[in-house]
């Protein structure tokens, strides 16, 4: 198949996510991957007949009821209740492109063969990805540190024909859609609820999902800031090469680079400056922007080694002949990382509030709220009290989840990373920023209206020609919560090569 990814041991990157994504890549098993699948079922369904060890999840109970002896003519049970039991989520659903992601992240865990799930369970788990039939799943409900349990089971639910699922643009029953699709419901083997619920797939799609947007806000971020330079009329001298040589850090150095390849051939950068100075969130756009993009490529190693990684448990090594429970489903790199983010994205946002603030002060020949005959016109002096309310709830919601634990399980799973809850933050955190960088546009484009006939670069002028498309020029006040949602949109759609953005 010509547009299909195969899963398999090779390492999934956010690039080769990307590209599933934006493809629309159908899903399919390697010959690799499901060999590995059959020779751990195959050597667990063995162990099961020859030894009546109690082994942790899989004749056992679960959490504190570890203890628990369960019968074999009752493990098959044992792990429907497990799904059942643990489908406790309430809140909002979950994004269904976020849920399409848990599930290819659970296919490949899956894929290693130290799960010991069934071969038809994966492989129904890929019907469902490559069919859109999405399991409804929602946002509350997991402590991120025994797996996203109640997330990860109502991705479950509809593999045994319950729960609801999104198929054809409305929310069904799952039963219903099975057998629309004339598919069996999945009889779970011992330990596959387990495998299917212990996992940080929630937290990984989570995470996934924002840094795919981030990669992009981050670029937009240095775009945008340099036309509100120009725009302020500010100097280029703070992202002189040798500045940021003999402060070597590498985000700092790529976004002094970016800036200055953006005003190449400005006219407007390049007359003489009356002032000496320019604010801190001009001159240090290099350092600001820098050190959030720093975290990013932190936050980016993070997630590429817990998507290529096995996250439930217990793991079964064949090799040594080993069943071992451990915890490799306890979130704490990844809600540490996805903390991390949040504080580097709600500091784009921050900064960029305040590059709007200065440019709105009627400083350096710029009329006052940037529009002509201010008091009859607002002009733009409320959507800088929109960019300052989310710029402050972004400061709220960067709060770290991480330090945060509480006891669950009666007292079995004693402490827990709060991942889930770091994620769920996170996404509205790059939402916001979304918004945010969008009136910073709006006030830039603005702006730079009044230095006219002065041109900025080619590159700039380009890309505020495609901006004036969508978004006019204020001449006299308007409704500008609608020029708000044309600007946000104009930067969810703009498109941007993958090699500029690497």
């Amino acid at each position: 198949m010509d547009n299909c990814h195969y899963i398999s041991s090779k390492i999934l990157t956010l690039d080769d996510l990307r590209d599933i994504i934006a493809s629309n890549k159908t899903l399919a098993l390697s010959e690799e991957a499901r060999i590995n699948i059959e020779k751990c079922r195959t050597y667990l369904d063995r162990k099961m007949e020859s030894s009546d060890d109690a082994i942790y999840g899989i004749n056992t109970g679960f959490g504190s009821l570890y203890n628990i002896k369960i019968p074999k003519s009752d493990l098959a049970t044992l792990q429907k209740n497990l799904v059942m039991s643990h489908a406790c989520g309430t809140g909002t659903e979950v994004p269904t492109e976020i849920v399409k992601i848990m599930l290819l992240l659970k296919v490949q865990s899956l894929s290693y063969g130290y799960s010991g799930v069934q071969l038809a369970t994966v492989e129904r788990l890929i019907e469902f990805y490559n069919s859109d039939i999405l399991p409804v799943v929602y946002e509350q409900g997991s402590l991120g540190a025994s797996g996203d349990l109640a997330p990860l089971a109502h991705l479950s639910l509809p593999l045994l024909g319950e729960g609801e699922v999104n198929f054809n643009g409305e929310k069904q029953n799952a039963a219903d859609v099975l057998r629309e699709m004339n598919w069996q419901a999945i009889e779970l083997q011992s330990k596959e609820g387990l495998a299917l619920l212990n996992g940080t797939q929630f937290m990984s799609a989570y995470g996934t999902h924002i840094l795919l947007k981030t990669e992009k806000l981050s670029y937009l971020a240095d775009l945008i800031s340099t036309i509100s330079l120009e725009a302020f009329d500010g100097r280029k001298e703070p992202f002189h090469e040798m500045i940021h040589f003999i402060r070597p850090h590498k985000g700092q150095i790529v976004t002094a680079k970016r800036v200055l390849s953006f005003l190449e051939d400005s006219e407007i950068i390049s007359q003489p400056k009356k002032h000496v100075q320019d604010p801190y969130s001009f001159r240090c756009i290099p350092q600001v922007h820098g050190a959030s993009k720093d975290a990013i490529d932190y936050t980016k190693k993070v997630f590429k080694t817990e998507i290529n990684s096995v996250t439930d448990n217990p793991n079964i090594i064949i090799d040594s002949d080993e069943i071992v429970s451990g915890g490799n489903f306890h979130g704490q790199p990844l809600a540490i990382a996805l903390d991390l983010l949040a504080i580097a994205l709600a500091e784009l946002g921050s900064i960029s509030e305040r590059r709007t603030y200065q440019l709105i002060s009627g400083l350096r020949g710029l009329p006052a709220f940037l529009v002509n005959n201010a008091g009859l016109n607002s002009g733009f002096m409320i959507p800088q009290y929109t960019a300052a309310s989310i710029a402050s709830q972004n400061k709220q919601l960067a709060a770290p989840a991480s330090v945060d634990s509480i006891v669950s399980s009666n007292g079995q799973e004693d402490h827990v990373s709060m991942g889930a809850n770091a994620a769920t933050k996170a996404l509205r955190v790059v939402n916001n920023l979304e918004t945010i960088l969008a009136i910073e546009l709006m006030n830039a484009s603005q702006a730079i209206h009044f230095r006219e006939p002065l041109k900025s670069s080619s590159f700039i002028e380009s890309f505020l020609k495609l901006y004036r498309e969508e978004v006019p020029f204020v001449s006299e006040d308007r409704i500008l919560h609608y020029d708000i949602l044309k600007t946000v949109e104009f930067i969810r759609s703009f498109q941007i090569d993958d090699e500029v953005l690497n």
